[in-house]
């Protein structure tokens, strides 16, 4: 791990070269969870793929935790992250047909993941209580015994694996206190995992597009608004919230509580919200003169809506402080998105990013306001 001396002298840890090519695992990783969205738009479809996220997202944030809490940076740290990177790999592999025949290959990668974490945190004399024992001893053999079966028992058994990863560090809060986390690492880890999934909604962009047998004018309008979409959920994200994010972890009474509620729980619902917005993205470019559809709609506008209002969860969590201003861009989308019944697509996606474009510009106006006055006082 690099080790970097911050203004108050206390050494902080930065992103390592080897997590940065772990995560070019999970690029792949969200990829082919967005694809099962982009082949099923309904209810179906968000379940199966959420249900499947929260394995890939918690062998994530396990890997970037273990970074955090331990020396990753030798040979054994590498290569342990290495071996992770490879289960990753699995679940990538595993996930076109998670549902179908490589149901045992995504429990396998997974428990595989999970006991290699678990390992690796017991030969940094760590303990195994609190998420890394769950998954190792319960929600990894539940994904396995999932895959071993078929249908709705697959999905019910993966399901309440899901609900038992994300339930564990509520339910252990109290074993988790005494870690010492690091507050530039683990904040500057999640802002990269969130440009993995918008990374993402730019592949949903070009694909489509790249593949047709030519490229049209409207084809070309829809890319540009989607683009300008894309680098408007990304303002709201890294222009302010990053730092306040690391802000929080430097002055909270319990940074176990950030890393937690804010970091774990609020991206794992920030990165559903732009991999549903990717999914509704690829639609739109793809036939930029028809309807969306009400499913496709959903993901679109219902995305963007989510991304939006998980900042006023995140907001409150680290300062108890309300976002209005972006609560009410998402209740802007969420009113906007019926007009998607008579909105070709591509007016759908200049309707999002004209919202979204809006709600920077009035929060750059807020804040400078809000200088002002404070210069002034």
């Amino acid at each position: 791990m690099t080790e970097e001396s911050g203004e108050s002298g206390i050494t902080e840890k930065r992103v390592s070269w080897a997590e940065l090519l772990f995560d070019l695992v999970f690029v792949l990783c969200v990829t082919q969870v967005s694809a099962l969205l982009h082949a099923h738009h309904d209810w179906r479809g968000l379940l199966h793929a959420f249900v499947v996220l929260v394995p890939v997202y918690w062998t994530w944030v396990g890997t970037s935790v273990l970074a955090d809490i331990t020396d990753t940076e030798t040979p054994r740290g590498r290569l342990g992250i290495f071996a992770i990177g490879l289960t990753g790999l699995f679940l990538a592999l595993a996930l076109p047909q998670a549902y179908g025949s490589r149901g045992l290959l995504f429990g396998a990668a997974y428990l595989a993941a999970r006991w290699l974490l678990a390992a690796q945190i017991k030969l940094g004399e760590g303990t195994l209580v609190g998420p890394m024992g769950v998954g190792a001893f319960l929600t990894g053999p539940l994904l396995l015994a999932g895959g071993l079966v078929d249908g709705w028992p697959r999905t019910a058994l993966w399901g309440v694996a899901a609900a038992a990863d994300l339930a564990t560090p509520l339910a252990v809060r109290r074993k988790l206190l005494h870690i010492p986390f690091h507050p530039q690492h683990l904040p500057e880890r999640f802002g990269l995992f969130l440009i993995i999934a918008l990374g993402e909604t730019l592949v949903s962009i070009g694909i489509p597009v790249a593949s047709s047998a030519r490229v049209t004018a409207a084809e070309l309008v829809a890319v540009t608004l989607a683009y300008v979409l894309v680098c408007a959920l990304w303002w709201v994200y890294f222009h302010y919230a990053a730092d306040a994010m690391r802000h929080a972890m430097r002055t909270a009474a319990v940074p176990t509580d950030i890393v937690r509620q804010v970091l774990s729980y609020g991206h794992l619902s920030l990165v559903t919200g732009v991999i549903g917005v990717a999914a509704g993205i690829s639609a739109a470019v793809t036939h930029p003169d028809r309807l969306l559809g009400v499913q496709t709609a959903i993901l679109l506008f219902g995305g963007t809506a989510l991304y939006l209002a998980t900042f006023e969860y995140t907001r409150y969590r680290m300062f108890r402080l309300h976002s209005t201003t972006r609560l009410a861009g998402a209740a802007g989308v969420a009113v906007a998105a019926p007009l998607a019944a008579v909105l070709p697509s591509a007016g759908c996606l200049a309707l999002m990013a004209a919202l979204v474009v809006a709600l920077n510009i009035w929060e750059f106006h807020r804040v400078r306001a809000q200088q002002g006055a404070r210069g002034t006082a």
